[in-house]
């Protein structure tokens, strides 16, 4: 009988986490009570939250309890409390690169202001970095909710921070709202600059919203991109282009797009040729982080060893990590199925 090998062992990068939705829950609920915040029963239960966004009242429930854990991040050290613990679950999850998506107007009032907010991430980041071995960076995202001059002075800021661990651009919230091509300057902006094109898109919408995201935004990752399964021809664009998608099956069954794990298109997409990096999204709402990803993969798609651990060089292919980190995990990778 074949040995199982161990997913927390697989080196991996790790594409698609939201920095809030990191968080551990023990965290958040210590994190409350050190600021008089009252949660809600569905935060403070032990259990993910029951939680369904295809609709824009359930969507508006889940970003209600995303807000809320947000506002338990006050302080400095609250930031560097978050992303000390986040890398730390992610080196136990076998990521050796790691670049978490944060909007820092979202955290801008409570840390002085937008410029402060950003550096005080940056400083956090830096420090875990050095502290865990992990390789970790930044992508800040735009939000599609807010006006399209706003992303642009995202934009502007993300690459003046360049040269500081910003590697990335991107554009998240419910994608019902706010058209693509809207944002599509905010976007030339941060490509000029040399930072990555990876916003959200096929995840609550159907293949127009990938398709908007690469005709209009150039984008050379998609956040999620599963709805392109229901499209051969995007299927065909996609993997022709080389363009990643950061899949999250966890969060697409959590939010139900799918209704269950062996419905979320991992193996369509991997048959039509399109590069995947599995991605945790929100494990604070959705229960769980990397290795799980590669885990439902594995159990209910029926993914091989060696499936697995090229799901794992797609994910370090995609991502913004210098030749000799790429080089080191790819070498990992390569050892772990030699075990």
């Amino acid at each position: 009988m074949e040995r199982v090998r161990d997913l927390s062992l697989l080196p991996k990068a790790h594409l698609h986490l939201h920095f809030t939705g990191s968080m551990r829950p023990g965290t958040l609920l210590e994190l409350a009570d050190k600021h008089g915040v009252h949660l809600p029963d569905a935060l403070t239960g032990g259990e993910p939250p029951k939680l369904r966004a295809t609709d824009e009242r359930g969507w508006f429930r889940f970003q209600r309890l995303y807000d809320m854990a947000r506002s338990c991040l006050r302080e400095p050290e609250d930031i560097r409390r978050l992303v000390r613990e986040t890398a730390q679950e992610d080196v136990r999850d076998g990521s050796g690169w790691l670049e978490i998506q944060v909007d820092p107007t979202s955290y801008a009032p409570m840390l002085g202001g937008l410029i402060p907010a950003l550096e005080i991430i940056l400083d956090a980041v830096e420090e875990a970095a050095r502290e865990t071995g992990l390789g970790m960076r930044v992508l800040v995202a735009a939000n599609r909710m807010k006006h399209p001059l706003d992303a642009r002075t995202l934009a502007r800021l993300a690459v003046r921070y360049a040269d500081r661990g910003v590697v990335g651009f991107g554009l998240s919230n419910d994608e019902r709202r706010g058209m693509a091509r809207d944002f599509d300057r905010a976007f030339a902006i941060a490509r000029d600059g040399g930072l990555l094109a990876a916003p959200h898109g096929g995840e609550l919408t159907g293949p127009s919203s990938v398709r908007d995201c690469l005709d209009d935004l150039h984008a050379s990752r998609i956040g999620h991109g599963v709805r392109a399964a229901e499209d051969p021809r995007l299927l065909r664009k996609l993997a022709e282009r080389g363009v990643t998608c950061e899949v999250c099956p966890a969060s697409n069954v959590a939010l139900g797009v799918y209704e269950k794990p062996e419905d979320v298109p991992l193996r369509t997409l991997w048959d039509a040729g399109v590069p995947m990096a599995l991605g945790a999204d929100d494990p604070l709402l959705f229960g769980s982080r990397l290795a799980a990803q590669y885990e439902i993969a594995r159990r209910h798609h029926g993914f091989s060893d060696e499936e697995l651990a090229e799901l794992a060089r797609q994910s370090v292919r995609a991502s913004a990590a210098p030749q000799d980190v790429r080089d080191d995990l790819l070498a990992g990778i390569d050892e772990w199925l030699k075990d």
